[in-house]
């Protein structure tokens, strides 16, 4: 979730490598091997194809992401030299999207807060609706290039102009920073829009915060959005399955014990209380209740797979609507990546999610306010 990409089909396999070790008698000594408490040690020269339900080009890509990876700054480097590297990989991509995807960038502030207004130039953007757009980047890194891969195809795609928000960022500002700034181009936008007539979504860190926008915002007794979407994030912190399997595939170290604590590693969450819903709304299912119809997004490579999916379980426990999409091969935040197949599904599926969901009858946006 921190920007390094993560695989997860491992699991399938693993299990059934199980299965078929039971059927054909005693292990051998390369077995995987079962623990009391459900831990499963897999054999020293376990092998994991790439998913032939993935498309060539994702192939390719996932050996360049492999490598590229190998050269990113760890994650102790300094916060500018971090920001840089994130950055120039962004600004490449924003640069491949504008000559696939036709827009408008202009970039302003709403009551003190940057923002990056994306609109569609290959048609007429649709007066109603607008979208607000929170970017990736474990909340350290992510403004403006990564802003804006996240926001032009989907401007493009969808015909409705893309709010995107560069929200103040750790180590410098800690939570609940990055909520009050949502909160601040919300209100404005509500000045020209009607509540279900706005929709927010993000990626990763994004994500996360789009979930946490819809607690802040109901706190703050306004009305709530349109739809929001998650992409390739949670809303009950992190772990379960993908935590472990991910690392493997890319050729990583398993974590030996719990998966990282993001309240603890994301410098934005110093001083945070995990067990408050603004800040997981996970953690209440009243919260949950009056979260508008939510789009996920996930991959099976990728590390937040697992939380993804625990979300939608939450969310539909709760009675909220939820709308579901995993691509078999895919990575965290695969649709950086605007020449891939499934990349343009994604797009697509984005844009026809808020051009259903929002400016649904009033009645039903604010039946939860």
């Amino acid at each position: 979730m921190l920007g390094k990409r993560f695989a997860v089909l491992a699991s399938i396999g693993a299990l059934f490598a199980v299965s078929v070790a039971a059927q054909n008698g005693p292990p051998g000594p390369d077995a995987p091997k079962l623990e009391a408490d459900g831990a499963i040690h897999l054999a020293h020269e376990a092998r994991f194809p790439f998913s032939p339900f993935a498309s060539k080009q994702a192939l390719a890509r996932f050996r360049q992401m492999l490598a590229e990876d190998r050269k990113a700054p760890d994650f102790e480097a300094s916060i500018e030299v971090i920001r840089a590297y994130y950055d120039k990989l962004d600004g490449a991509r924003a640069e491949r999207m504008k000559a696939l995807y036709p827009v408008k960038i202009a970039a302003s502030k709403i009551d003190g807060v940057p923002v990056q207004v994306v609109s569609p130039s290959n048609a007429k953007p649709d007066p109603r609706r607008v979208l607000i757009n929170l970017h990736w980047g474990g909340f350290m890194f992510g403004a403006g290039n990564g802003g804006l891969v996240e926001s032009i195809p989907v401007a493009s795609v969808s015909k409705i102009t893309v709010v995107s928000v560069d929200y103040r960022m750790g180590p410098e500002h800690t939570y609940p920073a990055a909520s009050e700034d949502v909160e601040k181009v919300y209100r404005d936008l509500l000045k020209r829009h009607a509540p279900q007539d706005i929709g927010i979504y993000g990626c990763s860190a994004g994500g996360g915060l789009a979930a946490q926008s819809v607690a802040w915002l109901a706190s703050k007794k306004l009305p709530r959005p349109g739809a929001i979407g998650m992409f390739c994030s949670g809303l009950d912190g992190f772990g379960g399955d993908s935590a472990y399997f991910a690392p493997m595939l890319n050729g990583q170290a398993v974590p030996a014990g719990a998966p990282m604590d993001l309240m603890a590693v994301l410098p934005y969450f110093h001083g945070a209380d995990a067990k408050d819903p603004l800040v997981w709304p996970g953690r209440s299912s009243a919260v949950l209740a009056k979260f508008p119809p939510t789009l996920l997004i996930s991959g099976t490579r990728d590390e937040a797979l697992s939380p993804t999916l625990h979300s939608q379980d939450l969310l539909t426990r709760a009675g909220a609507e939820t709308e579901l999409h995993v691509w078999d091969g895919m990575w965290h935040r695969f649709f950086a990546d605007p020449e891939l197949p499934e990349s343009q599904a994604a797009y697509s599926v984005i844009a026809r999610f808020f051009q259903r969901q929002l400016g649904r009858t009033p009645a039903y946006a604010d039946k939860s306010t």
